[in-house]
């Protein structure tokens, strides 16, 4: 901007200099005409120049009202984005002062005091912005706890009018449930057709009339409602005492309901325990082909403590999809002694791998330590060793070294060489590298050393620097 007004000005100074004073007209000649004096040559290009300074002059004078006329434009523009300013903080301020008031309210209810709170929130929900639809949430939440179910009632219903998009409409059908309760006139599960409202209810009712909520919440099961809401339902028979809840579980469990409720089923028959449950987990697993809700079923297993019907499955099942999946909730659930007597009698190679994992996810140092010694299967040893690289302990750390101490076979040797790393036991891998011959292995544990940070690392690699 500032360029274009240096331009404008140097081109209105071009336009305010005078033209130059016209030359006066020759002498006239004398009678005798003496030779001709020589004429001055016309200088065109100063013609030129002038020509166009004139030019340029009148575009100056264009120019220049033009920009006078900017000038008006602007100064209107800027008196209205004045305008525009002081209204905008205007309706900031108001926006400052309803939020401040918001504040109180929340204050007020966090002290208990109702009406203080009422107030507050009425203001600032009759405003219809910010944060209007959760005053209006908050004065009917007052208004319950003053007593004015009616009131609150109809203040809900003002939210739903005036903001059918608010994020508070969930928590305000929860609300119209406390209310009605409070009221001793608790929602009706059938009069009503909102999922969340109807689960709400038969909640509700499972503690005052589980007689009347179960047939109800079987009948979720069964017809077409919401996934959400079944599982809801099923969510709330298993967590009941009543015989009959638990016998809709179980008929699900077994298949009475679609795939999806059926996992459901399985898996709270797990969480919630007791000798039935573990028992009908145990029958659904011997009756069911589904690899899936035998797999839920292990699940529950787990979850319910039921090792041995884990190690039954680990060590006979024809499906060796499941006879791993077994061997892995047995090592989480620390089942050691048992994986290793497993180990010993099992003769596939994966199975026993899935066997060395587990026992390593069960820190069991000693079995590991005595495979990577004595296994004969290459495979095995080589995961024993590297399992042994994960447990940071100077009991692994010794195994591992006397191991390599005691192998001759190169690759087996780095196999130990990259599991001292893992575990970070610089010391160990500087030890075998002073005492190494051969070059390769050397070579391999000053690799080794080379991605650690560690001081011994650092120290060593220095001193064959130095050499």
């Amino acid at each position: 901007m500032k360029m274009i007004l240096g331009f404008l000005c140097a081109v209105i100074a071009v336009a305010q200099i005078p033209e130059p004073p016209t030359p006066p007209e020759p002498p006239a000649p004398l009678a005798v005409a003496p030779a001709p004096a020589p004429m001055k040559s016309v200088d065109w290009q100063s013609l030129a120049e002038l020509s166009q300074l004139k030019d340029v002059a009148g575009l100056a004078s264009e120019i220049q009202t033009k920009v006078a006329s900017a000038v008006s434009v602007a100064k209107s523009v800027s008196w209205r984005a004045d305008g525009l300013a002081m209204q905008i903080k205007d309706r900031l301020r108001t926006d400052d002062a309803g939020e401040r008031q918001y504040e109180r309210g929340m204050r007020s209810l966090d002290k208990r005091q109702w009406d203080e709170a009422l107030a507050q929130f009425t203001e600032v929900g009759g405003s219809g912005k910010g944060r209007a639809d959760g005053a209006l949430y908050w004065k009917a939440y007052a208004l319950m706890k003053l007593g004015r179910g009616s009131e609150a009632l109809a203040t809900l219903d003002m939210l739903a009018k005036n903001h059918p998009q608010s994020r508070w409409l969930n928590d305000a059908k929860a609300m119209r449930v406390e209310i009605g309760q409070a009221a001793g006139k608790p929602v009706s599960p059938e009069d009503s057709s909102d999922d969340e409202i109807k689960v709400m209810a038969i909640n509700s009712l499972m503690h005052s009339d589980p007689e009347r909520s179960i047939p109800l919440l079987e009948q979720l099961l069964t017809k077409q409602s919401s996934p959400r809401l079944r599982e809801r339902a099923l969510f709330v028979l298993s967590q009941s005492e009543s015989p009959k809840a638990r016998e809709v579980v179980a008929r699900v469990a077994k298949g009475g309901a679609n795939p999806d409720l059926q996992l459901i089923a399985v898996r709270s028959l797990g969480v919630y325990g007791g000798k039935e449950n573990r028992q009908l987990l145990a029958d659904i697993y011997g009756s069911s082909s589904d690899l899936s809700v035998k797999k839920q079923v292990l699940n529950g297993y787990m979850t319910a403590g039921e090792r041995d019907r884990l190690l039954a499955v680990a060590k006979s099942d024809p499906t060796v999809d499941l006879r791993l999946t077994a061997i892995r909730h047995l090592g989480h659930m620390g089942a050691n002694s048992q994986l290793a007597g497993l180990y010993e009698s099992e003769s596939s190679v994966p199975v026993r791998s899935a066997l060395l994992e587990a026992m390593g996810n069960g820190g069991y140092v000693q079995k590991l330590i005595e495979v990577a010694k004595t296994e004969k299967e290459p495979a095995l040893r080589d995961r024993a060793i590297r399992y042994l690289g994960t447990t940071r302990s100077a009991e692994t750390g010794d195994a591992l070294t006397a191991i390599y101490t005691a192998l001759t076979e190169v690759e087996i040797r780095k196999k130990i060489l990259e599991s001292l790393a893992i575990q970070g036991n610089a010391k160990a891998l500087v030890e075998l590298a002073r005492k190494e011959t051969n070059s390769d292995l050397r070579r391999a544990a000053v690799q080794q050393l080379s991605h650690m940070r560690s001081k011994e690392a650092s120290d060593f690699l220095m001193e064959l620097l130095n050499k």
